[in-house]
């Protein structure tokens, strides 16, 4: 079993593109491993507004962006490279996450977390759903092992909210403060936009250290 824990911002495309080239290689290199994907929290926007931000204000303020749409190119090219039809032009707010983020918190339990971490990242990017609002969150979260009532109730807890801002402040704390982050076997961390090969190589690097260290122990 192969622990990989994933470090992610739901709003942020990058994140989209590496769950997405890390299930891919999954699926097509490594059919037979079993693995065990944990989520962690990274805010980079924690203060995000109920009503969200319009992502075009949000650029211009933050990076002087004019045309969102050329900023938004090589994102979607290199979701494109890997199959994945990405138009960032679909969704044009940011919305506060720490709600799904409790959720996926939540998932863990019931053994359902990494897809339906996907699942609200595909809702917010590919549909354009508000993963801000509860409701939207309980209609994705009754797929993955929960009762509707139960999801809006741990979407809408401040304790779930506080939780869920402490496992942020962890990931800081880890100097873990750019996503999608990786770390395979514990040990081995990549950063970043990575390619399906990059990603690849730290996944086989990963299984030999362990069969490494099993054999030295054993």
């Amino acid at each position: 079993m192969l622990q990989i824990d994933l470090y992610t911002e739901i709003t942020c495309p990058w994140c989209l593109i590496g769950q997405h080239r890390l299930d891919k290689v999954l699926k097509e290199r490594f059919p037979d491993l079993a693995v065990d994907i944990r989520h962690h929290p990274v805010l980079l926007m924690p203060a995000t507004p109920a009503e969200g931000l319009y992502i075009p204000d949000l650029l211009l303020k933050r990076y002087g962006v004019t045309n969102p749409k050329a900023s938004f190119a090589r994102a979607e090219g290199e979701a494109r490279a890997s199959g994945l039809d990405l138009d960032l032009g679909r969704q044009l707010y940011a919305y506060p996450t720490q709600a799904a983020h409790a959720i996926i918190i939540a998932a863990s339990a019931r053994g359902t977390q990494h897809r339906l971490a996907v699942a609200i990242t595909q809702a917010y990017f590919l549909q354009a759903k508000n993963i801000g609002k509860a409701e939207v969150l309980a209609d994705i979260a009754v797929a993955y092992g929960f009762e509707r009532d139960e999801a809006l109730a741990i979407a809408r807890d401040p304790a779930w909210h506080a939780r869920v801002t402490q496992a942020a402040a962890d990931s800081a704390a880890a100097s873990i403060r750019s996503v999608p982050h990786f770390v395979f076997g514990a040990n081995f961390a990549i950063n970043g936009c990575r390619s399906e090969d990059e990603i690849a190589t730290a996944i086989a690097q990963a299984i030999h250290g362990i069969t490494h260290n099993q054999q030295a122990n054993g």
